[in-house]
């Protein structure tokens, strides 16, 4: 039987998104549009996880976590929350929630905690059986939790490891010839992990739970640790086990997260800042009449910019919400390319760029968006005449390839370095040279069109050299309509 997840919140985007990434991996997911609709579905249904928001108009999300938690209800809870509101959402993981998951999230990030959380249930349910039979049954537990990638840790109540794997000996540097059944005190060196568990021992009472933190091993690993008790069929406190799960990459993404918002800022306030100034002059009447026609048009210039930019981020968004497709259709490939090029041919002209163009006969169609297949050649062969000198050298190939269409824009233009080819589909990276200052751009047209092709299902090449120009190679997967 599949893993059940449920999804409640008040935005369909959301829900929508969820669903159809979440399904994709093989999940069997419901959706529920506030918290009391969302507890109905658990108490009829019981889901194994909850993918929960907390600000939602009615019950909120913490109100919905307490309720489950008031009725004792399996289900391991996944926060999901806005910038404005994580100091709630540690709120939820000290009511118990497992994780949380800040909007606007990527579907990379959605199935990254999403299978954390798989995995942890999978992890309990195979601590409890382990326990259970822990005297007879040493071996088996030993070939099941030594494969695992968190490390786990056995404690019994006299706060003696009872067992480790692998994982869990790297993170926390325990000798390879330690034997179990030592105090935990002498086995592992981390103080705080070693009082997080202690403390569980020493607190034993009737309403004892699992509880959540995370650690700093050392400067380059952060742990998050979960210590669950562990009871016997009458309900006996047998002991602990600990998870620990190397979370130091997700540290990283967020602080890209937060580098990644700290460039738009600089972005907009830059251009914002010369507007204001511009318009500035022109109202104290410092500029003379004739320039004030010449300041508005640069005004004008840098608010195209300004709309470019948040257009762009736009498209990202969507993207990374899993929503670059809005409308799909067999497309003809050639004519998309004719269109583009007619409508960029004036710009290639004014530069005195020859292009030569060829496209095969007959090629078959491609299953989907218009407007986003318009969007990655305008970007491609839009940066080819940007990029390429007076004079220069544009080819532009169509072809059927396997079961692929593929296609070359190539130039003779300026090139990009070999350390820059690796980043160049990062978001804001533009390649800086002396060539290169004049030449306007965001630096997220080819992230744009990097997202645009592999939510096609395609993928993307390049080929470059300084001064001797550039080839990008894209592939599309061909319609499997036979009439077309």
């Amino acid at each position: 039987m599949g893993i059940k997840l449920l999804v409640i919140d008040d935005e369909q985007i959301i829900r929508d998104g969820c669903t159809r990434i979440l399904s994709k991996e093989g999940y069997d997911v419901t959706t529920a549009e506030g918290g009391e609709q969302g507890l109905e579905i658990i108490h009829k249904q019981r889901p194994d996880i909850v993918l929960l928001d907390m600000k939602m108009p009615g019950i909120s999300g913490l109100e919905v976590l307490g309720r489950i938690n008031q009725l004792k209800i399996d289900v391991t809870v996944i926060v999901i929350t806005g910038y404005a509101t994580v100091e709630t959402a540690v709120d939820a993981m000290k009511e118990g929630a497992y994780d949380f998951i800040s909007k606007p999230f990527n579907p990379d990030q959605l199935r990254l905690v999403v299978k954390r959380a798989v995995e942890k249930r999978r992890l309990e349910q195979e601590a409890k059986m382990l326990l259970k039979d822990i005297t007879n049954e040493k071996s088996r537990m030993r070939t099941i939790i030594y494969c695992m990638a968190d490390g786990v840790l056995v404690t019994n109540m006299k706060g003696e490891l009872v067992l480790y794997n692998p994982a869990a000996s790297r993170m926390l540097a325990i000798a390879d010839n330690s034997a179990p059944g030592k105090p935990i005190r002498e086995l592992i060196r981390h103080k705080e992990i070693v009082e997080m568990i202690e403390k569980q021992i020493s607190s034993i009472n009737s309403s004892l739970s699992s509880i959540y933190k995370e650690v700093s091993v050392n400067k380059n690993t952060v742990l998050r640790v979960h210590i669950a008790p562990v009871r016997g069929e009458l309900g006996e406190l047998l002991g602990f086990v600990s998870v620990l799960q190397d979370i130091s990459q997700l540290r990283a993404m967020d602080q890209m997260k937060s580098d990644f918002v700290a460039m738009v800022c600089h972005q907009l306030r830059s251009p914002l800042s010369t507007v204001i100034q511009q318009i500035g002059a022109i109202l104290t009447g410092v500029v003379e009449k004739e320039k004030e026609k010449e300041m508005l048009i640069k005004v004008k210039e840098r608010i195209r910019d300004l709309i470019s930019l948040i257009n762009n981020l736009l498209d990202i968004s969507k993207i990374e919400a899993g929503l670059a497709i809005q409308h799909k259709e067999l497309l003809r490939l050639d004519e998309i390319l004719k269109e583009t090029i007619e409508f960029l041919k004036p710009q290639a002209e004014e530069k005195k760029i020859e292009m030569e163009v060829f496209i095969e006969s007959n090629l078959p169609s491609i299953d989907g968006d218009r407007e986003c297949i318009k969007e990655v050649f305008l970007n491609l062969i839009g940066n080819a005449i940007n990029y390429t000198p007076q004079d220069g050298k544009i080819k532009v190939d169509a072809i059927k390839e396997g079961e692929c269409l593929k296609v070359n824009v190539a130039d003779t233009g300026i090139g990009i370095p070999k350390e820059d080819i690796p980043r160049i589909f990062d978001k804001f990276y533009r390649v800086r040279t002396d060539k290169t200052q004049k030449i306007r751009g965001s630096g997220l047209g080819l992230s744009i069109v990097k997202g645009i092709i592999e939510a096609h299902l395609g993928s993307i090449h390049v080929e470059s050299k300084p001064d001797k120009g550039t080839t990008f190679t894209l592939f599309l997967p061909a319609s499997i309509n036979p009439n077309i």
